[in-house]
């Protein structure tokens, strides 16, 4: 069963910003931007397995990633021409701005 994923459309902005305002999930938008899809258990942010679970599901239900089956593997990416439509420049802001180390 796939997962639910949205309509970008339905997802007021603040739901996206919200999303992106985790450091955690920032470097996983920050990850796919610069690298394509990932599988799920690639992300090692110091966080655990139940933790980095949610940190998806949150992107995922904000409208920022799709997630597809691959096997026994999840595969995600980012919906960055999506996005890049819907909010214009928003993803460039926010992946150009600095995290603290």
């Amino acid at each position: 069963m796939e997962p639910h994923e949205p309509d970008l459309t339905d997802i007021p902005v603040t739901i996206v910003l919200a999303a992106l305002a985790d450091d955690v999930r920032l470097q996983i938008v920050r990850a796919l931007a610069e690298g394509g899809e990932h599988a799920c258990g690639s992300f090692d942010f110091g966080v655990s397995k139940a933790t980095r679970s949610h940190h998806l599901k949150v992107l995922r239900e904000a409208g920022l990633t799709r997630t597809r089956a691959a096997g026994t593997s999840r595969l995600v990416r980012l919906r960055r021409d999506e996005l890049d439509r819907l909010y214009p420049g928003l993803l460039d802001a926010v992946l150009s701005t600095r995290t603290p180390a």
